[in-house]
């Protein structure tokens, strides 16, 4: 990264998703299949129009923490904490040998605590005031999640939360990137999570009808750049990232996945929900990237694309995709056909899958692509694994108030 002169390891991944967990277990359900989408079962669905969700069935919150801890902690705390240590096992690296004044943390969430803070309403409405949990004031914020992560693992550096809606995640990478990048920092714990599936929550995206409808086939309904996508499919999910000064984490013989190179962010200043039509400012956000990974659009191997599943946001990163990448036609896909989008975590999730594309030699797939739209004329690697060596690739992550960030992540 231009920024300053350390360069940006990858060293750990920690993923919590309806299809997986763990580097792996996010991977193989990416690569293998089937989808992670099924009916809602966490709250009665009836009043929406949309019924179906990614949820994660399969998560022990005492696997990663203590049983006072699990008490304590509301499910996207939880999820936050889980992810965290699960990325710091991954990286082998030991907190003891580095100076804890310069580990920090960066998790992005669109929504942070607001299923627990609607939980906790619907308990005051019936019985006052008294049966509210205490918690609920440190609970509810965004920055509940990184704090709860540095109290429990002892890191004292910079410790941020943002709301980018669903460029959170990749956010946070790219801004903790920077930080390691100008030698502020060795360390930091950087991503996404998000627990957005409660009645109110949910409702509200159903009402603006941003969301799938195909509720009898909820497999195939996460539709990215398929001709009948009819809108995203809700998910829950968590990916954090270890980054580290590359020198550092050679030092110790780290594997390492990735190395960050690039990363840009824009705003279209156009609409809270609709991309801009002319794509300008999205295509900027990947040209960015690619400038500041000093990096040509020829180079970049794969774009793992935002591919939210909904008619205006697929047609126009396409576009933004063709302008950016000029007559370079690299390989596409979006990972949200397997795992749902679980927000301001997607993003991070899609990198930490990025990451692994260097050693696995393989892309991962645009699953449900039955008839590609022909608003998105785009190389899709359509349905099934493509085998491939990469050395560079690019994430995408367009959110809400026309939020957009990039990340380009290089072979070691």
């Amino acid at each position: 990264m231009k920024q300053g002169s350390h360069r940006v390891a990858i060293t750990g991944i920690g993923a919590l998703s309806c299809v997986g967990h763990g580097a792996q277990g996010l991977w193989n359900g990416c690569i293998e299949g089937p989808t992670g989408i099924g009916p809602v079962t966490r709250f009665d669905p009836a009043p929406f129009s949309s019924k179906i969700a990614g949820e994660i069935r399969d998560f022990d919150p005492t696997q990663w923490m203590d049983e006072k801890a699990t008490k304590r902690l509301d499910r996207f705390a939880q999820f936050s904490l889980a992810t965290a240590r699960m990325a710091l096992t991954d990286s082998a690296l030991d907190l003891d040998t580095l100076d804890r004044e310069r580990v920090g943390i960066y998790i992005g969430s669109a929504l942070g605590g607001i299923a627990f803070a609607e939980e906790q309403h619907a308990a005051f409405i019936a019985h006052g005031i008294k049966a509210v949990r205490p918690t609920l004031a440190i609970s509810v914020f965004g920055g509940a999640s990184s704090c709860n992560i540095a109290m429990e693992l002892g890191t004292f550096g910079p410790n941020v939360a943002n709301a980018n809606s669903c460029a959170s995640g990749a956010i946070a990478i790219g801004e903790a990137a920077r930080l390691i990048a100008r030698g502020e920092v060795q360390a930091m714990l950087a991503g996404g999570v998000e627990s957005p599936l409660s009645q109110l929550a949910f409702g509200a995206f159903s009402m603006i009808r941003a969301m799938s409808t195909r509720n009898d086939d909820p497999a195939t309904a996460s539709r990215p750049f398929d001709r009948d996508r009819d809108g995203f499919v809700m998910a829950e999910g968590a990916g954090i990232l270890v980054l580290e000064d590359m020198e550092s984490a050679k030092r110790r013989g780290a594997r390492i996945y990735a190395e960050v190179l690039g990363y840009g962010t824009t705003n279209d200043a156009y609409s809270m929900t609709s991309p801009r039509p002319d794509a300008a400012q999205s295509s900027r956000c990947m040209r960015l990237a690619m400038d500041n990974a000093a990096c040509s659009p020829e180079e970049i191997g794969y774009v793992s694309a935002h591919g939210s599943s909904t008619v205006l946001n697929d047609a126009g990163e396409s576009k933004a995709i063709q302008l950016a990448m000029g007559s370079h036609r690299p390989p596409v896909s979006s990972t949200k056909s397997s795992h749902g989008h679980a927000l301001g975590a997607t993003g991070a999730m899609e990198l930490a899958l990025c990451a692994q594309t260097f050693s696995r030699g393989m892309l991962p797939p645009n699953r449900n692509l039955f008839h590609k739209a022909e608003d998105c004329d785009l190389d899709i690697i359509e349905n099934t694994p493509r085998e491939a060596d990469v050395r560079r690739v690019l994430s995408n992550s367009f959110g809400f108030g026309g939020i957009n960030a990039c990340v380009v992540l290089g072979a070691i």
